[in-house]
């Protein structure tokens, strides 16, 4: 049995192995196509001397050939990746015994990933038979004579492409036409990965949040005041029925960031002024990257200095003065959300101050305004563009942080105004939801999905709206 996961952990090794060299050595293969391209391309007019007889440069040539070697041959081998593992799962279940693929499905998907999991040298669940260890080593060979069979393919794939590339190559084939129509066929595949993307994670969080909907009526989600998710997942479990009503967490949302941009606006924005317009050199370049500090410091470290440093002051700050102050506080998650945001802030109102046409600013102080008038009624309305759309930047960083409200603000959905109480967001009920593993065929689970849509279409009306300030106030001053 050692001998056997030794073998195995070796072939998996070598799995990944291979698909390294056989990427290695296709960019090899393609380099060398460049320059037997760009080498046939001199030959074909004589020598350099008579580049003018060519359509495209001896480069587009190589560029031509590289490109017909290289790219045939990855699109093969990742499809080869893709579908080469089901291939070897489906063979290998129709060499098991009878009574084992006459299993459930649950049951023979287990089978299947202890097979994988043996084959690969990982842990495996329960005893490891016979059948498992012949299923294992057929896996193995399986894989292995994949490898073998994927690497003859791409090679052979790849030197077809380079020599019927080489031998289209003339002094009247429009090889820059060929390598400029496939670099912009992937510019266009590279910019619509974003687009399919979104399409993808929007796709895939509607759906699920309309199962939700199904189960609970969009009216109690949406204005219900009462949030406990805890249901009872099987029909012999004693459970809560589970309240889905979202608004203690819109409400606690929005009051954890309202504190955090009180904090972060005004002080990132006088930041941004004194050091894009009043600070001397020597200060703004010390100050600078010690702000830019902050941006580095990782979220659970402004959680501990919540937990740790600020919700105790606030605490004992409190009870001196005679206030009621929960230990874990929308206050204190707030006030280090705003110190956390402060950088972004700053940074972007900077740039946008910066971005103003210095003809504006020396037009303001030739006509006798002083530096605080031209920057009062001159540079701050041609920069507020730039402004509010760094706020609204912050303001959807603030929304969806979750380090700092689940160590400083806590878990319990409180449905208050008061500052100085506990209170939680979306952000941390979707984690706290998915945490662990879920059935998600419960209504408890699909709520995380229900939030996740919430935030969505938050963040795209702030960014409407942010667009829609942009445009008219651009238009005004450009």
């Amino acid at each position: 049995m050692a001998a056997l996961r030794g073998t195995t952990r070796h072939a998996a090794d070598r799995n990944k192995m291979a698909l390294t060299t056989i990427v290695l050595i296709l960019t090899g293969l393609a380099v060398a196509g460049y320059l037997a391209g760009a080498r046939r391309a001199y030959a074909s007019v004589g020598g350099p001397s008579n580049l003018r007889r060519l359509h495209s440069l001896p480069g587009y040539h190589g560029f031509f050939v590289a490109i017909c070697c290289l790219l045939p041959a990855l699109l093969v081998l990742l499809l080869w990746v893709v579908v080469e593992p089901r291939a070897v799962v489906v063979l290998v279940t129709q060499g098991l015994p009878e009574a084992a693929r006459g299993l459930s499905e649950g049951e023979l998907n287990l089978l299947i990933n202890n097979i994988r999991n043996l084959a690969a040298g990982d842990v495996v669940s329960g005893q490891v038979d016979a059948m498992l260890t012949d299923a294992a080593l057929r896996y193995t060979e399986l894989s292995r004579l994949g490898r073998t069979l994927s690497a003859v393919l791409v090679f052979g794939i790849a030197v077809l492409g380079a020599v019927l590339a080489w031998r289209r190559i003339g002094t009247d084939f429009r090889a820059r036409h060929k390598v400029e129509s496939v670099v912009t066929g992937l510019l266009v595949a590279a910019s619509s990965i974003a687009i399919l993307t979104t399409i993808g994670i929007v796709a895939s969080v509607l759906f699920e949040a309309i199962r939700f909907f199904r189960e609970v009526p969009l009216t109690e989600f949406l204005f219900g005041l009462n949030w406990s998710p805890q249901t009872a997942i099987r029909a012999d479990q004693v459970g809560s029925s589970g309240s889905f009503g979202a608004v203690p967490l819109f409400a606690g949302t929005l009051l954890i960031t309202a504190i955090a941009m009180a904090v972060a606006a005004p002080v990132g924005l006088m930041t941004a002024i004194y050091l894009s317009e009043y600070a001397p050199p020597r200060v703004r370049d010390v100050a600078k990257p010690l702000l830019e500090v902050l941006a580095g410091i990782p979220t659970v470290v402004y959680g501990f200095f919540a937990a740790l440093t600020v919700a105790p002051v606030i605490r004992s700050a409190g009870e001196a003065m005679g206030l009621a102050v929960a230990s874990e506080s929308a206050l204190a998650a707030g006030l280090v959300m705003g110190i956390m945001i402060i950088p972004l802030v700053s940074s972007l109102s900077d740039d946008a101050i910066k971005a103003v046409p210095r003809a504006m600013r020396d037009g303001a102080l030739g006509l006798g305004s002083t530096r605080s008038e031209a920057m009062l009624h001159v540079i701050l309305p041609a920069a507020l563009p730039g402004i509010v759309g760094g706020i609204l930047l912050a303001v959807s960083r603030a929304i969806g942080e979750t380090m700092i409200v689940v160590m400083a603000a806590g878990l319990a959905a409180n449905l208050t105004a008061n500052p100085f109480e506990a209170v939680t967001t979306v952000t941390v009920q979707i984690v706290t939801l998915l945490v662990g593993d879920q059935e998600f065929d419960s209504a408890k689970t699909l709520a995380a999905f229900a939030l996740g849509l919430v935030l969505f279409v938050v963040t795209l009306c702030l960014n409407v709206l942010g667009l829609q300030f942009v445009r008219k106030y651009r238009e005004q001053y450009e």
